[in-house]
């Protein structure tokens, strides 16, 4: 079996071959976009390439034409030679991964996402621009009032222009041209975030486990979205705590020698779902104080922070909504916590 390392790039990639033995046997740079003609053309082969927003198109034009598929974590690639000595040489990069391969049998590589899963987690991302874009404008405006002492009272942001002009046109300066085209282009951001949440919210609808996701409390389209985007195949996790792993929530160990102690969140994984379990967690905590789940939250900010505890439910969230996919059934409030009468203080 031949080995292809492809140094991805906009407009041209480098490719290096290597049969089995390490002997190259093409070297070349290649138009991108034309990829698909040259593996089209190539043996079944392993296809290594490095992380980047090309690397799972690729990826899936490698499998579709019988070759293997290795997409490398990006901190991965130095320890295998890519940019040692400091040299950065998409030439001598192909090379160095190339020759890893034929090296090491199993090369690690990253999940490749299905097609769907990528596309859910494009329509998240597209919505959390278009959400981020709205904030920006609307904290620009809240600036410019309190340069001039006016204070607006706290609101949703789909009502956010209309209260801004009601208070404006009181007064004797009025509206501002600048502010009005702020206000204008809030109006229309509003209509798309709209837009962006039914699609969203059609889309777990009609699909089986992104809407089964949705019956745990705290959890609505936006999370149960993100988290099987991010899951993609729960069969690729073993148990519930690598999943919560996988995602960054839990805690982190610093030992050495005869000492040692645990230390925060690692925060590794995808932040954007980790901070969706926590939103949700805090969201549960406010609607649904009586499911088991809550109760076991609450005893927990009793004894530490309510901050705490809304960490430790999100990490139990993931891990419960993990056995739901798994075994395929809503959720059970109680399966959801082990629940313990909350001890009298004194």
């Amino acid at each position: 079996m031949n080995h292809i390392a492809i140094d991805l790039s906009l407009s041209k990639s480098q490719i290096c071959v290597r049969a089995a033995d390490g002997t190259i046997v093409d070297e070349r740079a290649w138009p991108t976009r034309n990829l698909p003609l040259y593996l089209a053309k190539c043996a079944a082969s392993r296809v290594i390439v490095e992380s980047s927003c090309e690397a799972f198109a690729v990826a899936d034009i490698a499998k579709r034409h019988g070759h293997e598929p290795v997409v490398i974590p990006s901190l991965l690639v130095r320890s295998l030679g890519v940019g040692s000595r400091g040299v950065k040489n998409d030439r001598k990069d192909a090379q160095a991964i190339s020759s890893a391969s034929c090296q090491i049998q199993k090369l690690p590589s990253i999940h490749i996402p299905s097609a769907a899963a990528r596309s859910i987690k494009a329509l998240c991302t597209s919505r959390e621009a278009t959400v981020a874009t709205r904030t920006k404008l609307v904290n620009t405006v809240r600036s410019w009032l309190r340069t001039q002492l006016i204070s607006l009272a706290k609101g949703a942001p789909e009502t956010f222009p209309k209260r801004v002009r009601e208070l404006l046109l009181k007064r004797r300066d009025g509206m501002p041209e600048h502010i009005e085209r702020l206000l204008v282009i809030i109006e229309a951001t509003n209509e798309q975030v709209k837009a962006a949440d039914k699609e969203l919210e059609q889309i777990a609808n009609g699909h089986a486990t992104i809407k089964q996701l949705m019956t745990m409390p705290g959890v609505g389209p936006v999370t149960a979205a993100r988290f099987y985007a991010a899951v993609d195949h729960v069969q690729r996790f073993h148990h519930a705590h690598e999943l919560e792993s996988y995602f960054g929530l839990t805690p982190g160990e610093n030992v050495t020698g005869f000492k040692g102690h645990r230390t925060g969140l690692t925060k590794a994984g995808q932040v954007k779902v980790r901070w969706t379990l926590v939103q949700a967690a805090w969201a549960a905590m406010r609607t649904r104080p009586n499911d088991p789940m809550i109760i076991w939250a609450n005893q927990v900010a009793a004894r530490r922070r309510r901050h705490i505890a809304a960490v430790a439910l999100a990490r139990k969230m993931a891990g419960i909504l993990y056995a739901m996919w798994r075994d395929g059934k809503p959720y059970n409030p109680q399966r959801g916590a082990a629940v313990q009468a909350p001890t009298e203080t004194p």
